[in-house]
């Protein structure tokens, strides 16, 4: 809850808590679309003192996705502008995306997009383009990448990408990144 808001009770304060760590174990291990039931049921609430203290789902998602998974992102993009090879930046970027997408239905949730009306998870997804556009361009300059490849092309690939973790959660990690691996490949120049 907001800082701005009213002050709620020592009770009350306790409840949006609860909910709030009831919503990040759930939607880290399920993903966004997990039902409030669940939630509720994890925080020991009514469904309906969800939709008191947050307005409902998307309310809910925008109060816990920074620490849900906003966090993460950053910390990808900080770890890998520290990687000083262009191409080695841009690969990189792409294999952490990519096995957070797999590692967590959430994360994979905002990098799908799956909450259009969530202010949040645009922005953030937003900024997360941009960055991934800025170290293809980086790697594209040293000739070793594609330079048919677009913005458009990335963001396509985190999708797809993020649609296989999806799709295939029978699917062991180590095949994953095997797959991922060769679409890496396919990306250099000249292949």
């Amino acid at each position: 809850m907001s800082s701005d808001g009213p002050r709620l009770r020592a009770d009350a304060r306790r409840n949006v808590e609860g909910i709030r760590t009831a919503a990040l174990d759930v939607f880290r291990a399920h993903g966004l679309n997990s039902p409030l039931d669940e939630v509720a049921r994890a925080a020991g609430v009514s469904k309906g003192t969800i939709y008191h203290r947050f307005g409902g789902r998307q309310g809910l998602i925008d109060a816990v996705v920074e620490e849900l998974v906003a966090e993460r992102i950053l910390g990808i993009i900080t770890a890998v502008r520290a990687i000083e090879d262009p191409v080695e930046r841009f690969e990189s970027y792409l294999r952490q995306i990519w096995l957070l997408q797999y590692d967590e239905p959430a994360a994979n949730d905002v990098l799908l997009r799956a909450l259009p009306g969530s202010e949040p998870i645009a922005a953030l997804c937003e900024h997360a383009s941009k960055v991934a556009g800025g170290f293809l361009g980086d790697a594209q300059a040293t000739g070793a990448i594609r330079d048919d490849l677009t913005e458009e092309d990335v963001y396509l690939l985190i999708w797809e990408r993020g649609i296989i973790a999806r799709a295939c959660d029978q699917q062991h990690r180590d095949g994953f990144v095997r797959s991922f691996e060769h679409t890496l490949r396919g990306l250099r120049a000249g292949s």
